[in-house]
């Protein structure tokens, strides 16, 4: 209606028109159709206009590219080797477990200097900041105990993503055992010529001096031959010891899987000592228990154990003329052999190496006795193998115990 009233002057007007027609003879009708149609284009007209225009979508401004800190650190705490996440200005942003547990907790935002006082790791850092190229450094550390590290810094690729950040990564490669192997190689070589040349010294002297000043003396060519034979059986052991442990070390990772029964494994084993014990004048005595007393293992590999540790027990402490053999298999716990001579002890600080190739803790001695400095790293080698332990306690005055624990 209010479009009406405001469109009243153009309706009266069109009444007008059609009451003339009308007037003039004009069909009513058509004079109605008119008016309505009239009326119907007021209408129209008076309704606002719609504007077809689209509506533009507003404008968005971009977002700024999200931060990849997040997902950078969350994979490198997947790593096993200490790592460290540095920023442009070599600012720790994050560090791994491992890298925690080695150089301990570095504050996040410190520079890397706060906790890494290494001039050379430093400068190989801020070089490679610089340059955006990787570099890496040879690092020792001494405390809490020695490590080495071959310490690594590159920058992080993002491959043209992030907000214009640049992240490096600083990795540290543990290397110390790979060099303590290193140094062991050099002296088993070292110890290995020594052992050798030194036979070899005495048969040369001995053939030189028969071909010499005692050619014709049979009395000093019969004492010269039986010191050779002595070197040259010397040399045999050696051998054989060096052949032994390269063949342990090929199969070090397989498990033997055989039951052997340990009780009559001892038993043969003291047999064949008697005349051993009985020329130094020591008692073996074994100590067994009822039954059976089995391991998984290589009964071949485990006589070779207990002869050497019996061997020992039996030169290195014939001053207590005794040594007992125990073993132990109680229900539910391992089974433990022990070897116990009441000789002269070893010193504590020997104690940790004497598994070492080639260690003695008396030269003189331990050639007397014919030994190799070999045997002890044999047994080690044989148990580790077998997944078991070797256990020494030792007390100066009162003699020595190995105990082997499956």
């Amino acid at each position: 209606m209010a479009r009406i009233r405001q469109q009243r002057t153009v309706l009266l007007a069109a009444i007008v028109i059609g009451l003339v027609a009308l007037a003039a003879g004009m069909n009513k009708w058509a004079v109605l159709a008119l008016l309505v149609l009239m009326l119907a284009i007021v209408l129209l007209n008076s309704m606002p206009a719609v504007q077809a225009k689209l509506a533009e979508p507003p404008e968005v401004e971009p977002e700024a590219p999200a931060s990849l800190l997040p997902a950078v650190s969350a994979t490198l705490a997947g790593l096993d080797i200490p790592v460290m996440l540095l920023s442009g200005d070599a600012s720790v942003l994050f560090q791994n477990r491992a890298a925690e547990k080695a150089f301990g907790e570095v504050v996040i935002g410190a520079h890397i200097s706060a906790r890494l006082r290494s001039p050379g790791i430093l400068d190989m850092v801020g070089e490679t900041i610089a340059t955006n190229a990787p570099n890496q450094i040879e690092h020792s550390e001494r405390l809490p105990s020695e490590r080495v590290y071959i310490v690594r810094s590159a920058p992080i690729d993002l491959g043209g993503t992030g907000n214009g950040e640049r992240f490096f990564l600083l990795s540290f490669r543990d290397i110390s055992e790979v060099r303590r192997i290193d140094r062991m190689r050099s002296d088993f070589v070292a110890n290995a010529s020594h052992e050798l040349r030194t036979p070899l010294a005495s048969l040369r002297g001995f053939i030189e001096t028969i071909q010499g000043p005692a050619k014709n003396d049979p009395k000093a060519q019969e004492r010269f031959l039986g010191i050779m034979f002595d070197q040259t059986t010397r040399m045999s052991r050696l051998v054989d010891d060096l052949l032994s442990l390269s063949r342990l070390e090929l199969k070090s990772h397989i498990a033997p899987d055989e039951k052997v029964d340990l009780v009559p494994l001892l038993g043969h084993v003291r047999d064949a000592l008697v005349p051993l014990a009985t020329e130094v004048g020591v008692e073996v005595n074994l100590h067994l228990p009822e039954g059976k007393a089995e391991v998984l293992g290589d009964r071949d590999e485990l006589v070779q154990v207990f002869e050497n540790l019996m061997e020992n027990a039996c030169k290195y402490g014939q001053e207590g003329k005794v040594v007992d053999v125990h073993v132990k298999n109680a229900s539910g716990e391992a089974v433990e052999v022990s070897i116990t001579d009441k000789g002269p002890g070893i010193p504590a600080e020997h104690v940790p190496r004497l598994t070492e190739r080639f260690y003695r803790v008396n030269i003189e001695d331990s050639r007397s006795k014919k030994g190799t400095g070999l045997g002890l790293a044999i047994v080690k080698h044989i148990l580790t193998r077998h997944r078991a332990r070797l256990i020494v306690k030792s007390e100066i005055g009162k003699g020595t115990e190995f105990t082997v624990r499956f």
